[in-house]
């Protein structure tokens, strides 16, 4: 892990004010990563080898959005936000892989707030990726470094266990063998993986309430709420 400044570097955004800095982590494990060097010419992992770093801001405000949803809009990456917000949630977390060399490989917002079939908050995460980057099976607690190969067979044997409205129109997805705790679904979208995986498992739920995700590249709704940073996301859960 490392906590670095970059893009968000100087932006203020925390409760007081403070600038904002940004957790750096492999997409895959969550486990530190290697800057470019003389020797290499890509960010790495110990365990994974070449990755696109995972760039999450430590704090959550509407600079901060703006901020990472630039970098997506320059490289025409969507990034899904549930849009309205469900009542009573917030958006937590924004976070994006990649760097200045490659580029926006994947993108990802967390939301928090109340569920049916729980007493208290759920957490979200909502996943845009290009294959191979990781992030969607990481947060899923899966294997591999892909979603394709459990959702193909997943899409020709079962119909859909879920369906997002993505930009207006109809995404199913598809439930994953996913750890106990939590609840994992992945579909595509914009020819790019989609995920939402959700803490505790039932709050995969939400994903029957007609859910619409909107792309924060195109442009930023002014009613956005924030709340505390996402444990989840920070890798701090």
């Amino acid at each position: 892990m490392i906590n670095a400044s970059g893009p968000l570097d100087g932006v203020v955004g925390g409760e007081q004010g403070e600038r904002v800095g940004m957790v750096i982590t492999c997409p895959r494990c969550g486990g530190p990563v290697r800057p470019p060097d003389l020797m290499h010419t890509a960010w790495r992992c110990d365990n994974c080898g070449p990755i696109a770093p995972l760039h999450v801001a430590e704090h959550i405000g509407s600079e901060v959005v703006a901020t990472a949803v630039a970098l997506a809009a320059k490289a025409e990456f969507p990034v899904w936000c549930p849009w309205p917000l469900p009542p009573g949630w917030m958006v937590t977390g924004i976070g994006w892989a990649g760097d200045e060399r490659s580029g926006v490989s994947a993108t990802v917002v967390a939301c928090t707030g109340p569920a049916s079939l729980l007493d208290g908050p759920a957490d979200m995460l909502f996943i845009a990726e290009d294959p191979g980057v990781g992030l969607g099976v990481r947060f899923a607690g899966l294997p591999g470094p892909d979603g394709g190969p459990p959702l193909a067979e997943l899409a020709v044997s079962t119909l859909a266990h879920a369906k997002v409205k993505v930009a207006g129109h109809p995404a199913p997805m598809w439930a994953l063998d996913a750890p106990e705790d939590r609840s994992a679904y992945v579909g595509e979208a914009h020819g790019r993986w989609l995920w939402a995986v959700a803490w505790p498992a039932p709050a995969g739920y939400l994903l029957a309430e007609d859910v619409a995700l909107h792309d924060l590249a195109d442009w930023v709704p002014g009613g956005l709420v924030f709340g505390a940073a996402s444990p989840y996301l920070l890798g701090r859960a």
